[in-house]
């Protein structure tokens, strides 16, 4: 990883790290900017952090909010529990972190971000602690029970190769999107960390043993918070047939399609994404009914 620091510029621009224990994770973070706590939550494909999936927009969003981007347990720098010793690495597990570190963070209600697995994990979040959030914005959410989608056998069947990941990148994002051999590489030294391989080895054994990642859809209906939800009109790993369920489901929801977009808004038009997100976060007219 040495090496990797000098050679490659994404790994050498990542702020400075910072750390949270909240109930028994300990999670990895970067922030930038002041105001509102807005939690920026990144998805469940290898070599997926808190940087490398929000860096174009962090500086966005902190010109308007304190942006805190997190490390989901098992990825990046949080901790990486040892399944062999009794950890799962299930859903309801990145629920509580995330709750535990909303509680832990001791700044009033926040605003929760999350892109796929983030989005599924930021309506649980909201769920068991409703008092501390505001309002919840969910990019290419996971949750809808969708079947077999042969893109994200690429995710599910990662052999921990550089070609490996190129191919999951071609499976997240736009045909057109300029996929660099710098956050090709980034990824790769990601996941093969002897501690991230056994995290996400043990998550998408508990995907495939749940035939999905996704929950009842009575439990998706409990959201009462005001909520965004954001879906690429070409997403191939979470349909777009996903998001309007999501919109029909969730009582107080806003929704924005956005065309020529796969799975990673966030990548594939940060400044879009950004401006569509930080509209819906400042717009005071904008509350659930009570």
């Amino acid at each position: 990883m040495t090496n990797a620091s000098q050679q490659n510029p994404l790994l050498a621009s990542r702020p400075q790290s910072n750390f949270l224990k909240s109930g028994d994770i300990t999670t990895h973070y970067i922030e930038m900017g002041e105001g509102v706590p807005t939690i920026l939550i990144h998805g469940g494909g290898a070599g997926a952090d808190c940087w490398g999936n929000w860096r174009m927009c962090l500086p966005l969003f902190a010109k308007h909010v304190r942006a805190i981007a997190i490390d989901l347990v098992g990825f990046g720098q949080s901790d990486k529990p040892d399944p062999d010793e009794g950890f799962v690495y299930s859903q309801d597990v990145r629920d509580q972190q995330l709750a535990d570190f909303i509680e832990a963070l001791d700044s009033g209600p926040v605003n929760l971000v999350g892109n796929s697995t983030g989005g599924l994990t930021s309506i649980g979040a909201a769920l068991l602690k409703p008092e501390l959030v505001n309002k919840v914005v969910l990019m290419g959410s996971a949750g809808i029970e969708t079947g077999v989608i042969e893109p994200l056998k690429a995710l599910t069947e990662y052999d921990f190769t550089p070609a490996g990941m190129r191919r999951i990148i071609s499976s997240l994002a736009n045909p057109d999107f300029e996929i660099s051999d710098d956050l090709v590489e980034y990824r790769y030294q990601l996941s093969i960390d002897p501690g991230v391989r056994m995290g996400y080895s043990a998550f998408m054994g508990w995907i495939n043993e749940q035939n999905g990642l996704h929950r009842p859809e009575e439990f998706i209906a409990k959201l009462k918070h005001p909520a965004l939800v954001v879906h690429g009109k070409g997403d191939r790993v979470v349909p777009l047939e996903s998001g309007y369920r999501l919109l029909e489901l969730i009582e107080n929801s806003h929704g924005h399609i956005l065309p020529h977009c796969g799975h990673w808004a966030m990548m594939e038009y940060p400044e879009l994404f950004t401006q569509v997100t930080l509209d819906f976060l400042t717009n005071n007219n904008i509350a659930a009914k009570v």
